[in-house]
């Protein structure tokens, strides 16, 4: 058996392009589940938590929001141990099941005022069952890929996957749009929003027929074959030193950094956008959607150029543009959204205790006030301010598919690769929104919640230089026997 040589069906039985469609499809449906509950949180925080306090029931959104990423790691060993046991293409089967269930519930979910305790409580519940299937679809979706695809091209093909987490967010975007544009605010707001997780159902239907007709990896295949599949992928994953060691090198010198670029350049630009800048949730989504859209092509692009100049120097790069241009970028933001807003105070109601975030401006006298919707943001300037976040994305997201496939043996790679992944961007990057809209409640400073993946993005940019070895030109067919 050999490796693919570049043409669309290989002689194998299998088309490349195929193969990259159901990969694809399935992943951007997951991560439309995923980001769908994050794209509404100015909606929803007040529908599932008590009234009277915003600033609470954002705060509670976010932090159940942020519990899909931290159990997403969990998710990572179950599935990857049944990837690497029983194979690739019947982990994410599994995945995208309950994926689409879940979101399907949270559109038939009652609010706090209906259901008291109830709402939020399922929803924590919902939110842990996604992160768990998204831990396994990742790994499952770009090992497939990878294992198809020729080594000369694994960063053009595999940066196809990598597409799909921002095509997700974006999908759920233009759907939300859509949505609110097809009735009045209120009844988007009464009711509107379940459309969304509701039109999950169909997605992930069609999704799962293309998905049943796909065919095992051929590498798997083989390994299986060969009688060559690992009996204790966990243990081999992670009790052996130098498969350790490449776990702890990948998360600290690629993932960490790369989850908190991610969510800072698409998130967080979002709820900073709402929240903050205090621009209309409607502009805002726009913003951040066309920023998405014209941003994508990017991936690709530099997936192809980790190809020809390698991995690790192009994600390097993309970690100190971001260090070293985050600030300047916000404070352009706050020029272009037309609301002169100098700090975020931190208020006690007197009567209910409720704490509220009021961010401050200055009016025309230079006296202090609380801000109002910001009247007349620069739409251009800030579209291309969070396009250039994105771009940032594109360039560390576009090649690292390729990196985390190449830097693991092939018997534990779904296992192996999914774990510091999602770590990396289930924790370190899935508590960026939060803890950057807390820190900016806490200082008073608009620009706090930006040290933290700053920081973040700096020690990885350390330990990567240093620690990360390149994995560009590694021949991953060579593992079963000898391939070119």
């Amino acid at each position: 058996m050999a490796s693919p040589e570049g043409s669309p069906t290989n002689g194998k039985g299998y088309s490349i392009p195929g193969v990259i469609l159901a990969s694809a499809v399935g992943t951007m449906i997951e991560w439309y589940d995923f980001y769908i509950f994050g794209s509404l949180a100015a909606v929803l925080s007040p529908k599932f938590y008590p009234a009277g306090n915003d600033t609470f029931a954002l705060i509670a959104y976010l932090s159940t929001f942020a519990v899909g990423f931290l159990v997403r790691p969990f998710g990572a060993l179950f599935f990857g141990r049944i990837g690497d046991l029983v194979g690739r293409k019947y982990a994410f089967l599994v995945t995208l099941s309950i994926m689409g269930g879940a979101t399907a519930v949270i559109g038939l979910l009652p609010s706090y005022a209906t259901a008291g305790w109830f709402a939020p409580i399922t929803l924590l519940i919902i939110r842990v069952l996604q992160g768990l299937a998204l831990g396994g679809e990742y790994g499952g979706a770009t090992v497939y890929v990878a294992e198809h695809v020729p080594d000369a091209k694994r960063g053009y093909y595999t940066s196809f996957i990598q597409i799909t987490a921002t095509l997700g967010l974006f999908v759920s975007l233009v759907v939300i749009l859509l949505t609110q544009q097809s009735m009045t605010p209120d009844a988007f707001k009464e009711w509107g929003w379940r459309i969304p997780f509701l039109a999950s159902i169909v997605l992930v239907v069609i999704s799962l027929y293309i998905r049943m007709r796909m065919k095992e990896s051929p590498i798997f295949s083989q390994l299986k074959a060969a009688g060559m599949t690992s009996l204790q992928p966990l243990k081999d994953a992670f009790g052996q030193w130098d498969n350790f060691k490449r776990f702890l090198i990948t998360l600290f010198g690629a993932t960490a950094g790369q989850g908190v670029v991610w969510y800072t350049g698409q998130f967080y630009a979002l709820f900073y956008l709402q929240t903050v800048l205090k621009v209309n949730g409607k502009t805002s989504n726009i913003i951040v959607a066309i920023a998405l859209l014209c941003a994508m092509p990017f991936f690709t692009l530099f997936g192809a150029l980790s190809d020809k100049f390698g991995r690790k120097w192009i994600m390097m790069l993309a970690l100190l543009l971001s260090i070293t241009t985050y600030i300047p970028i916000y404070h352009g933001m706050q020029s272009a959204a037309g609301n002169n807003v100098v700090t975020v105070k931190s208020a006690k109601n007197k009567v209910t205790g409720a704490i509220a975030l009021t961010p401050i401006t200055v009016d025309e006298k230079g006296a202090q006030v609380p801000a109002k919707e910001a009247p007349s943001p620069n739409v251009p300037m800030l579209t291309f301010l969070v396009f250039l976040q994105v771009i940032y994305v594109c360039m560390i997201y576009g090649p690292i598919a390729a990196y985390l496939v190449e830097a693991f043996p092939a018997k534990i790679r779904y296992t192996s690769l999914s774990l510091p992944y999602h770590i990396g961007n289930g924790v370190f990057g899935g508590l960026v929104p939060l803890i950057g809209l807390y820190s900016c409640a806490v200082t008073g400073n608009i620009y706090a919640g930006l040290y933290y993946p700053m920081v973040v993005a700096g020690l990885t940019l350390l330990f990567g230089s240093i620690l990360l070895k390149e994995t560009h030109g590694r021949k991953i067919w060579d593992e079963v026997g000898g391939m070119k």
